[in-house]
């Protein structure tokens, strides 16, 4: 586990490198003896022997039921390093990135399916987004992560850094925001100023506008798109139970 502290930024609460490439990024996250690490349920893929795991609801039954309404698992895993240190491998269900961010202070609200794990010491809750989220389909909540120590987030495809300067305006697609600074002003629009007809037809329909300052990480692929393209090649339902021309012409 030598390598690991080589590939740790400045200021990060724990030592972690990213393995497997850019497309299968997993988490390796060296622990130091007494140290912990929050983890979304699922996400472990291997660990060393002295790594205590421990699964419990996040902030009891309210905190259990606002993680529901966010499409995560109502629980939440802490691995603790005992008497040595440890290593924890961690992955997202996805293909795709993993990065770590600093937070010093700071509020990130992360999309439901990015956030992977942070510091023990971290804040995580939920963040009522109103109509704003369920318009550009993330859903009415976002996860909240605030306080002091590193967050790794996860995405589908890669996963980009922009950061925004005072006043400036930024535009993501809905389907490719992965989290971005709490402190940011932001609202669903068309994609078109030119009106609603334009924005459909240019496939975008509606994107997040950002202003600064502040940061935005976007994932650059989008599990909904990738469905959708899919769906055509899914056999239909009469097409399963032995119906269709196919059959009549054998």
């Amino acid at each position: 586990m030598s390598d690991v502290p080589e590939t740790t930024p400045a200021g990060a609460s724990f030592r972690y490198q990213i393995v497997g490439g850019s497309a299968f990024a997993t988490a390796r996250v060296e622990l130091q003896p007494g140290q912990s690490i929050r983890a979304e349920a699922g996400a472990m893929v291997a660990m060393s022997d002295n790594v205590d795991l421990d699964a419990r609801m996040q902030g009891g039954l309210l905190g259990a039921l606002k993680r529901a309404v966010t499409r995560e698992s109502i629980f939440v895993s802490t691995f603790t390093a005992r008497a040595a240190p440890g290593e924890v491998l961690l992955a997202p269900p996805t293909p795709g990135d993993v990065v770590g961010v600093n937070l010093e202070g700071r509020t990130l609200l992360v999309q439901s399916s990015s956030w992977l794990a942070g510091d023990a010491g971290l804040e995580v809750d939920t963040e009522f987004a109103g109509f704003r989220g369920l318009f550009s389909g993330e859903g009415l909540f976002f996860i909240r992560v605030s306080g002091r120590g590193t967050v790794l987030l996860s995405s589908y495809g890669a996963l980009l850094r922009r950061e925004v300067p005072p006043g400036t305006r930024y535009l993501v697609d809905t389907g490719h925001v992965a989290a971005f600074d709490g402190r940011m002003a932001w609202q669903v629009r068309k994609a078109s100023r030119a009106g609603w007809m334009r924005s459909i037809l240019s496939g975008e329909s509606l994107v997040a506008e950002f202003t600064g300052p502040g940061e935005v990480w976007l994932q650059t692929r989008n599990l909904a798109s990738l469905a959708g393209a899919l769906f055509p090649f899914f056999p239909s339902q009469q097409e399963r139970s032995g119906g269709g021309l196919g059959n009549l012409l054998e």
